[in-house]
């Protein structure tokens, strides 16, 4: 599986980061091999969308998941239309390593439903 875990630098030793559409990388992690691609979210310096566009940066990398702590309504319904499955609690005291530790062991669940209302996803676009 291709898992997206959004974080705060390019390797797994990186803190994570609980913001989706605002996270400065994403790290692609095959969670077979734990070959890792760190991915800039360019989408993060948009005024408005930032999670709509870091769906789109997602999908084309190909992850089948996203391990991350709040999404938005807009990013959700993009992500959910690329078929990405969304896992929510991250928390940004853990590093990406941590992070994927307690993925593999089941320590995360399945989103059903975005965390917020629109503009939620944690970020700075708006203030």
């Amino acid at each position: 599986m291709k898992l997206c875990i959004t974080s705060s630098g390019r390797d797994l030793d990186a803190l994570a980061d609980e913001r989706f559409g605002r996270a400065e990388f994403f790290l692609i992690v095959d969670t077979d091999t734990l070959s890792v691609e760190a991915v800039m979210n360019t989408a993060q310096a948009a005024g408005q969308g930032a999670g709509i566009g870091a769906a789109q940066i997602i999908a084309d990398k190909g992850a089948d998941a996203l391990l991350t702590g709040v999404v938005g309504p807009n990013a959700f319904q993009s992500l959910k239309e690329a078929g990405i499955i969304i896992y929510e609690g991250l928390s940004d005291n853990d590093t990406a390593r941590e992070a994927l530790e307690k993925f593999k062991k089941g320590g995360y669940r399945e989103a059903s439903a975005p965390s917020g209302g629109p503009g939620h996803g944690r970020g700075r676009g708006r203030w």
